[in-house]
This record gives C-alpha cells, sequence and structure tokens, in this order.
C-alpha cells in the first residue's frame, strides 16, 4: 500500500523531475521585481541549516554518478530565488571533514563538494558559527572556511586566526555595502581551541553590538546578524531570543539602528518572522538541507524538512547616513523531500501540480503566528 506521504513524495521527484528537464527553456522568475538601478534598492535572500545527513551525502554521490559528490541538483528548484537575489546568505552547520572523510549525525564531517553547490545555487555567503562549529577543532574549521573560500564563498561567525575574527565580512548588495556577521549559542559542550578564544563568535548581546557598530565604522551601510539560537524542535521562540531580540533591535547609534536584520538557525523546525522596534527578525528558517529526522521523543518528525527562504528588499535611504529599509518583507516555503534529495520551492511545486498545500500551509502557520502579516510580511514564490 501506498501511505498517504509517499504519495506526495512519488508526485514531487516527477514535478522536480520535469522541471530539471525543461529548466534551460522553462525557468520561472524568482516571484519578485529585479531592484531597480536607478533607486538602488537591493534584496536580501537567507535559507537554513545544511545539515548533510548520510542519506544527503549518499544522495550527492548518485546525482555525481556514483564518482564524487554533486550538491547542485538538491538545490536546483530554489536556484532561481537564490540566484535572483542581489545578496543570498545560507548557513553552513556543519565543518568539512579530513581528506574528503565526511560523518553524518551526532559529529559531523562535511565535504568540500558541499560548498561548491551553495556556490553554483547562488550564494554569496554563509554563517558558519554553530553548534557543530568545533566537531573538528579548529582543523575542521580551517578545513571548512578553506573549501568556501576555494568556492567564492564569504563566510562569517568562525575563524582561523585572531586577524579573520577581527575583520568584518563586507559583501556587496547592489550599491549598498552588506555587514553579515554571526554568532551561536554554544558548540555542543566543546571547548573552544587552547589559545584560540576567537574561533568561534558565542552570542552576548554586549559584543554582537559592538561588532556592529565596528562595522558600520567599517562602512556598513545594512548590518545583518545570524543567530544560530532557540530551543529545538520549538516552533514558538523561546524567551532567551525574544529578549535578545528585543535587545539588538533597540539598541542605536546616533538615532539609526545598530542592527538592520537577524536571521535565526538551529530549532530545525520553521519558527515565526516578526518586526520588533521596526527591524525584522527570522527566529528561525529550519533546516534547508538535512536527512530525515527524528524530535526528542525519538518519533520522526516530517518538520525537521521544512523551512523557509526569507527574502527582503531594502531601499536607500531618503538622506545621506540614514537608514536603509525594508519596503518589502516576504518568506518562501521549502521542503527537503528525503525520497527524491530536493529542495522544493513549495509554491512551485503546487502550481505543478504537486499535493504539498497542507505542508506549505504549516509552514505559513508557523512563520505568521506572531502577527507578521500585520506588519506586511507576505508569502512570495
Amino acid at each position: 500500500m501506498i501511505t498517504r506521504s509517499r504519495q506526495v513524495a512519488l508526485v514531487l521527484t516527477a514535478v522536480l523531475t520535469a522541471g530539471a528537464a525543461c529548466r534551460a527553456h522553462d525557468r520561472e522568475p524568482s516571484g519578485h521585481p529585479a531592484p531597480s538601478a536607478a533607486d538602488g534598492a537591493f534584496t536580501l535572500v537567507a535559507s537554513g541549516d545544511v545539515l548533510p545527513h548520510g542519506s544527503v551525502i549518499d544522495r550527492a554521490r548518485f546525482d555525481a554518478g556514483g564518482t564524487g559528490y554533486d550538491f547542485r541538483p538538491m538545490l536546483a528548484d530554489v536556484e532561481p530565488v537564490v540566484s535572483g537575489a542581489d545578496v543570498a546568505l545560507c548557513h553552513m552547520g556543519t565543518v568539512r571533514g579530513e581528506k574528503g572523510g565526511h560523518t553524518g549525525y551526532p559529529v559531523f564531517e562535511s565535504l568540500p563538494e558541499v560548498a561548491r553547490g551553495l556556490a553554483a545555487t547562488g550564494y554569496d555567503g554563509c554563517s558558519t558559527a554553530s553548534d557543530h562549529s568545533l566537531d573538528d577543532g579548529a582543523d575542521g574549521i580551517r578545513r571548512t572556511l578553506d573549501a568556501l573560500d576555494r568556492a567564492g564563498v564569504r563566510h562569517a561567525g568562525s575563524a582561523r586566526t585572531g586577524g579573520e575574527a577581527r575583520t568584518v565580512t563586507l559583501l556587496r548588495a547592489g550599491r549598498a555595502r552588506l555587514a553579515h556577521l554571526a554568532y551561536t549559542h554554544g558548540t555542543n559542550g566543546v571547548p573552544l581551541p587552547p589559545g584560540r578564544p576567537w574561533a568561534v563568535n558565542l552570542i552576548d548581546a554586549d559584543r554582537i553590538l559592538a561588532d556592529a557598530r565596528a562595522a558600520r565604522r567599517a562602512g556598513a551601510d545594512v548590518v545583518a546578524v545570524s543567530l544560530h539560537w532557540g530551543t529545538e524542535w520549538q516552533e514558538e521562540p523561546g524567551e532567551r531570543q525574544l529578549t535578545l531580540a528585543r535587545r539588538l533591535t533597540a539598541a542605536r547609534t546616533a538615532g539609526r539602528p545598530d542592527i538592520d536584520l537577524i536571521l535565526g538557525t538551529r530549532a530545525h523546525v520553521p519558527q515565526a518572522y516578526e518586526k520588533v522596534n521596526g527591524t525584522w527578525v527570522v527566529y528561525g528558517t529550519g533546516d534547508q538541507i538535512a536527512g530525515g529526522t527524528v524530535g526528542h521523543d525519538g518519533a520522526p518528525d516530517p518538520r525537521g524538512n521544512e523551512s523557509t527562504i526569507a527574502r527582503f528588499t531594502f531601499a536607500p535611504p531618503a538622506r545621506p547616513g540614514g537608514r536603509w529599509e525594508v519596503t518589502k518583507a516576504e518568506f518562501v516555503p521549502q521542503l527537503f523531500d528525503i525520497d527524491a534529495g530536493r529542495v522544493v520551492n513549495l509554491n512551485r511545486a503546487l502550481a505543478r501540480g504537486a499535493e504539498v498545500r497542507a505542508v506549505r500551509d504549516r509552514i505559513r502557520d508557523a512563520v505568521l503566528g506572531r502577527g507578521a502579516a500585520r506588519d506586511g510580511l507576505v508569502m512570495g514564490e
């Protein structure tokens, strides 16, 4: 007997196969107008945790024809959204293993081909501060950042040297300069390497605000902060998240907010978006790539394969030195189909006949759970 979930997977597989076959001739638009060079607006997209479990790695090997690994097909369905933005940020939740080695949960060692797949999809930068940043110590950080560098993907949140840790990650976003900062709640009890207190950025409100102000002095027009925080498997943001968000978004220098956007990861499930003190906070995007997951009760939890891409359009200030304002806030619902081994843009899938409305709507309800629709958040394509 074919179960309901298996029926959905079969439809998705057919949809994705058809979409890949005709992509060169039938690419759909990313769902938002191109930023105008005349008005200087730019779009930023950000997605969730990339966690290559063993089954994900096996799929990448299959997609490479059994020789090497290819992560590009996994992300092909969301490539139009990612590459269509002026700047795209990901979250690399694992570290690169030694000599091409790889392991899955609970101690992750990943592959350099992951970085290449992210680059080919259109990602410009990745946050690398997570509770798995020290799974292979300082050597794992070095190999990970080396792989991202070779792929042309910028990074923030972990460092190979003290000098690198003090350097602001600045990316070009249209005519704006975007600073990307990243921090994690912890490293699963693994201590920072001896003599390397700067190896991974840990969440500390005073430190984050000092870094944001330093980024402004370094020339940043917009400051985006990635936070690996929150309680796993909890859709509602916790009190620590709410308290930290309020403090960070309230901070101002000369009347201008120190932080323009907060992007959350770690919870494994989609969490709400909310405008706090006039600044958008994404409490949790969910996992963009992950194998089959189980919750704290040990039972399979399909929410661990559901996530969003956040998309924000920024317009330049009316006067020099003013704030770049978000003029459009969107979320794009995604699913990692563990049977097909593909990230699925659920609205595109719905348009092609896949039976994923219930999943899409569950993600929508979580994202809008704190009233973001009242502040203009809409679902994008």
